[in-house]
């Protein structure tokens, strides 16, 4: 059974299940206007490993991410550059799917809205919802009236009082708000921005609203799990569960958050100057997008990450051991496919993942497995065959590949003999010459390590 976190209750508690075999998981997408950054990839990658480990245990996933494609960012963005809207979003959006989809391994989710394709749906909803009173209409847009929504500070454990202390900091003050933590569904039109016919005059919808009305446009009323980070907690996912309920609708059952990554002891942000470009990290090492999937895994996702060059550094080194496995069940004639798995390992995985994604005791289950591969090849033993198989196996369920098992080349009869030449060199005690050979296939590309079984070469 999985166990997630609910911001809601508080507690662990089994993952809501509308449908059986089934997770239906609504994540919040990004608002596309600038390079995304490593807080947008522990974001995008938290559900990631959690719809791969879904799939992994026989779920079917249906895995709805939204983009947001218009928002004063995007629409100030476009002012300065002498762009459109649409234009800026399309470009931003194709960095960031560059960026997740392709450097970072990330899964695509199945359906992808954008918020401008669903105003027609936006607007429905907040008739609804003027239709009963809960929200209202002035010159400057439409709100909620957030004091008749029962439990609006739930997810954040804090009553409407506690709110509306911090509501300066934390929620746009209008004196045409009947409350301070009202907020807009629809707001009016102003000169230069792109606009939408609406019962309320022209204007663009706030931004919660489009987080409602493609989830359950989507999913459907009462899907399981909704994710983001703990920055969304409020007002963002706060304010979508009060549209939903004031709609008399079924929102999300169960609600996970991910923590925020540190950089230097300080949350990362654009406004500190501190945050760091995924492609950036991407660019300073080739094996950079692998050892940031392992550095989020070994840190559990509710916790508070520490990201610097010795956590990348660790992690890489990480990823090394993964693969230099591999490289020597496959040279033992090992299939790394194969149907065999150590049961005692698979079972200490799931225990582990299915408490709350326990992804660090997972990539420790992981290496231990990798740990007893390795004696297990060297000493030429029956089971080294499963357990390099259900290392691999562990390792894809959290999105990890191995790199580095090269398929069949025409020069690989060359390389073996290269390599069998400087096995015989070292034998004989010429070094001279078994370093020769060495530096040759180095040139070559070609890196050689040194097992208990025999020399094992790879393309670096």
């Amino acid at each position: 059974m999985i166990r997630l976190y609910d911001t809601l209750t508080g507690e662990v508690r089994p993952l809501a299940q509308r449908d059986e075999g089934k997770v239906s998981l609504y994540a919040c997408g990004p608002t596309v206007y600038d390079h995304p950054h490593l807080g947008h990839a522990r974001q995008a990658m938290t559900y990631d490993f959690m719809r791969r480990y879904f799939e992994w245990r026989g779920f079917e996933v249906h895995h709805v991410a939204n983009v947001t494609d218009i928002d004063d960012n995007i629409i100030n963005r476009a002012s300065r550059e002498g762009s459109t809207e649409p234009e800026v979003a399309a470009e931003w959006k194709a960095v960031y799917d560059e960026a997740i989809f392709e450097r970072l391994n990330v899964l695509r989710p199945h359906d992808r809205p954008h918020a401008t394709e669903f105003v027609d749906e936006m607007v429905e909803f907040i008739a609804t919802l003027v239709d009963n009173g809960t929200a209202y209409a002035n010159e400057s847009g439409v709100y909620l009236r957030v004091h008749l929504v029962a439990g609006y500070g739930d997810l954040v454990h804090r009553s409407l009082d506690d709110l509306r202390e911090g509501a300066g900091a934390r929620v746009n003050v209008d004196d045409n708000k009947e409350d301070p933590l009202d907020f807009a569904l629809w707001k009016a039109a102003k000169p230069g921005e792109p606009v939408w016919a609406s019962p309320w005059g022209d204007g663009r919808p706030g931004w919660h609203i489009e987080c409602v009305a493609m989830s359950l446009g989507i999913l459907g009323d009462g899907f399981d799990l909704h994710g983001g980070g703990t920055d969304l907690a409020f007002p963002h996912h706060t304010n979508e569960r009060a549209e939903a309920i004031a709609a008399g609708r079924d929102f999300a059952q169960h609600w996970a958050h991910n923590a925020m990554l540190n950089i230097g002891g300080e949350k990362m942000s654009k406004s500190l100057g501190n945050y760091t470009t995924i492609g950036a990290l991407l660019d300073e090492h080739p094996d950079n997008a692998r050892a940031l999937r392992l550095a989020l895994l070994q840190t559990h996702y509710r916790k508070v990450m520490e990201l610097n060059t010795g956590v990348m550094e660790q992690a890489r080194e990480g990823v090394k051991r993964l693969d230099a496995m591999a490289r020597k069940a496959t040279s033992a004639g090992v299939a790394l496919d194969g149907a065999g798995r150590d049961t005692n390992a698979i079972a200490a995985f799931t225990a582990a993942m299915d408490d709350d994604l326990g992804t660090p005791e997972g990539v420790a289950t992981m290496f231990e497995t990798i740990r007893r591969a390795n004696a297990a090849l060297d000493a030429d033993d029956d089971d080294a065959a499963a357990l390099a198989a259900t290392a691999v196996e562990l390792a894809a369920a959290m999105g990890l590949e191995v790199q580095g098992v090269e398929p069949a080349g025409d020069d690989d009869a060359h390389i073996d003999g290269l390599v069998a030449a400087r096995t015989q060199a070292r034998a004989d005690k010429d070094f001279a010459e078994a370093d020769r050979i060495r530096d040759e296939l180095t040139k070559m590309g070609i890196a050689v390590e040194d097992t208990p079984n025999g020399p094992i070469w790879h393309r670096s």
